[in-house]
């Protein structure tokens, strides 16, 4: 292994790549926290805030990416409202070439080497991969509590085909814009009030149209007849697999149950598919107790594809 560093915007360009191979061949062993458009997303908005407290280990095979580990230090997080959180725990995403699994065990060894002491580890690990849930309880993870009952949070990742799509409609008076029309503070203030406390600012919008793989174009938003945007989604175009993922998808909250979410997915489809998408993907809390989100995705098409199995490891825990 070599020196542990923050994450670059080259580093999740390797991981990236990594996704659209698994996804080519193995799109279920994907990770949905390592997916095509998650990567990018999460390392846009959270570059300013957070990088200094992000972690990263690269395993290359003559010259190929084929694992890689991205830990999430304790670090703390503020809202739009003033409010502030502290999260102790310490998070990895990870990805390992289904070709390459005997490396998966170097991954976990990293992230347990990396992790502060006193801080819970936790891991999303595919809960199609057996190898991989093997492997990470060999090193003493167990399912993480918080994502068990009907308010469990794990997440499914959904799809559907883009051959046959609705012509959206809007309320009287409210249209379709794209970022690039819109401009950066204005998408900014979008997401803020979807999200509502949000941790999202200006900055973070800046940082996200900065990454390799946005499109300005493919970030569309609802306005609303007072000028206010009022709806966001951004769509990440994996054009080598010719996919495309929400992420992310919100509606401000004084606009909802209006249509207008449904409307924003189904115009976002269309774009997608005249960009050359045939297949579209997006992420949501799965548990019964978390329906809105699924009932959205659901109303316009998509399934079920793929869920994540979260695991933790207490602070101090042996191995069994």
């Amino acid at each position: 292994m070599g020196e542990v560093e923050i994450v670059s915007a080259a580093d999740v360009l390797l991981m990236q790549g990594l996704a659209q191979k698994v996804t080519a061949t193995w799109p279920e062993l994907v990770n949905t926290d390592a997916t095509f458009g998650e990567l990018a997303w999460i390392w846009g908005h959270g570059r300013t805030a957070h990088r200094q407290t992000w972690r990263r280990e690269l395993w290359f095979d003559d010259g190929e990416l084929v694992a890689w580990g991205w830990a999430y230090l304790p670090h703390l997080v503020r809202r739009s409202d003033g409010s502030e959180k502290h999260v102790a725990g310490t998070y990895q995403a990870y990805q390992v070439h289904p070709e390459r699994p005997e490396l998966l065990d170097e991954v976990i060894e990293w992230f347990d080497a990396v992790v502060p002491p006193g801080s819970d580890q936790t891991v999303l690990a595919g809960a199609a991969d057996e190898f991989a849930l093997a492997r990470w309880a060999a090193h003493g993870y167990e399912t993480d509590p918080g994502s068990l009952g009907d308010t469990g949070f794990w997440t499914q990742l959904n799809r559907r085909d883009l051959d046959t799509l609705q012509t959206p409609s809007l309320p009287e008076g409210f249209r379709f814009r794209t970022a690039d029309e819109a401009g950066p503070e204005d998408a900014a203030q979008a997401h803020i009030d979807a999200w509502h406390p949000s941790t999202f600012t200006l900055a973070a919008m800046e940082d996200t149209c900065e990454t390799a793989t946005y499109r300005g174009d493919l970030h569309v938003l609802v306005q609303a007849p007072d000028g206010t945007m009022v709806a966001s989604a951004i769509m990440w175009l994996d054009e080598v697999n010719r996919t495309a993922e929400f992420e992310p998808v919100g509606t401000h909250r004084d606009y909802r149950r209006q249509g207008i979410g449904s409307a924003l997915l189904q115009h976002g489809m269309l774009l997608a598919r005249e960009a050359g998408a045939r297949e579209m993907t997006v992420a949501c809390l799965g548990a019964p107790g978390h329906p809105k989100a699924k009932g959205l995705y659901y109303g316009v098409g998509f399934r079920e594809f793929t869920r994540d199995a979260p695991l933790i490891k207490r602070a101090g825990q042996l191995l069994k």
